[in-house]
This record gives structure tokens, sequence and C-alpha cells, in this order.
């Protein structure tokens, strides 16, 4: 891994950390109003200051890493689950199954992938779930798309071949042979959308569409504080900081692994040749 990729590592790290351990750092509950704090600036008793409702800023931004970074984790990680077992499928039966699956992924891939997020999002009640939903039904046809060029790729090389000839079914021919050579890529482009899944979680919840008062999410602290931009920019400015670094370290990481990937992946088929 390149010194790109150690220093986005050991940020994502840091932020991941601060945030599990929130509860035992702060000082002030995320959601303890304190109408005599109102709008404070930075200080030795609010770092970061407060906001409109006398909100420990610094607390809300370490308690809204958990939700913003764990619903895009979980969401990106359902959607390589979803998009490896569809591409696995379209790439080796082929035939109908292949033209309906990648019509499907066509379908949902014509869509501006934020606009059909906001689409799928107002069909269920606003929350952490309804967020997962919308980004894991945007997010798969991308990883299915991958893995099925994976898939046809692979199947035709002298060891499936062998392990046809040999008497392997098709099901151990998938779990066994295809599969461990489709997760590494589904892993690097996992790290890579890690970034837009971020995005798109903040946007969610600046509209509205995504965790609810008084729970905090970067995203909607950038919201209910938008109108006090010039004459508090430190209610605003933090977690879009925020949204902004977290975003742009996974999108340095996925792009060291996918460099690192593709080193190996070219090792391997100087191997096998």
């Amino acid at each position: 891994m390149g010194l790109t990729g150690k220093i986005s590592a050991f940020f994502l790290i840091c932020i991941f950390f601060f945030s599990m351990i929130s509860p035992a750092l702060v000082r002030y509950p995320p959601d303890a109003i304190d109408l005599d704090s109102i709008r404070q600036p930075p200080s030795l008793q609010h770092p970061l200051g407060t906001d409109n409702k006398g909100r420990d800023i610094l607390t809300r931004i370490l308690y809204g890493g958990r939700i913003s970074i764990g619903v895009s984790v979980v969401a990106a990680l359902l959607s390589m689950g979803v998009g490896l077992a569809v591409g696995l499928l379209s790439g080796y039966i082929g035939g109908r199954t292949d033209i309906f699956f990648m019509a499907l992924v066509d379908l949902i891939l014509a869509f501006p992938s934020l606009l059909l997020a906001i689409g799928v999002s107002v069909l269920f009640p606003p929350g952490i779930y309804t967020v997962m939903i919308a980004l894991s039904t945007v997010g798969w046809a991308s990883f299915a798309r991958l893995m099925r060029g994976q898939v046809l790729s692979l199947k035709e090389s002298s060891y499936i071949e062998a392990a046809r000839a040999i008497g392997c079914g098709d099901l151990r021919i998938i779990f066994i042979h295809l599969l461990p050579q489709c997760v590494p890529l589904a892993l690097v482009m996992t790290g890579l959308k890690l970034g837009g899944y971020i995005l798109t979680e903040s946007a969610l919840s600046f509209l509205g569409l995504g965790a609810q008062p008084p729970a905090a999410t970067w995203g909607s602290m950038v919201s209910a504080n938008r109108a006090y931009i010039n004459s508090a920019p430190w209610m605003v400015f933090p977690p879009g900081i925020m949204i902004a670094l977290t975003a742009l370290c996974f999108n340095l990481l996925g792009d060291d692994l996918r460099e690192k990937f593709d080193v190996l992946s070219r090792y391997d088929l100087k191997k096998n040749a």
C-alpha cells in the first residue's frame, strides 16, 4: 500500500475509532439542548462551538460519524453481496438469465444515482434503514456488471475447463473456483464506491430522508444549520469538512487498492500462463 493509501486508511480508522468510543470521550449528550449556550463560537468548553439549540458540535460530529459511516459501509456490503451473486449467475449461466439481469442493470444505471436514491427513499418512511435500502438498490447494478465481466473472462480459462473435465458440478465451479477470483475485485470496487455512498447518504440526510431528529448525521447537521452559514459558520463547516475528507479518503484508499489489485492480477496472469 502506498503512502497515500496508508494516510487515508489511518484517517478512516481514527474517525471510526473515535466515533465508536464517543460516549466515553465527550462531555455532553449529543441531543442535550442548552438554551444558555446557543450559537457559541469555538472555545475550550466547546472546541467546535454549539449549534442553534446549544448542542455541542464536536459531540454531534462524533455521534453522527457512527451513523453516516455505518450506514454507508453496510449499504456498500449489501450492494457488493447482491451484485456479486447476480454477476456470478448472469455471467456463468448466460442465455435468458443473462439478458434479464443485464436489462435490469441497464435500467438502473440509466438513472442518475442520487435521483434514483431519492425516488426509492420517498417510498418508505424516513430513517436509517430507508437510506440503506436506497443506497443498496442503486449500488448493486455496477457491481453486477463488473462481476459478470470477470466471470465471462474466467469461465473460459483452462482451469475451469479442467474442473469440468474431472466432473465438477456448476455449484462447485461457481463457489470454489469463480467466487474466490471475484471477491478481491468486489472488495476493491467497494472501497472505490464508499466515497460516493458517504456523499449520497449525506445528501439524503440533508433532504430529511435519513435518520430523523434528534439523531445526528453529518448531512442533517449541515441541513439544520445552513441558515447560519454567514453568521455562525462553525455550525456548518465542521460536518461539511468531515463529509468531504471521509469521501476523499475512501476514494484515495480505493484507488490505492485498485493499483495493488492490478499488479496482483498481472502477476497471476503471468504465473498461470
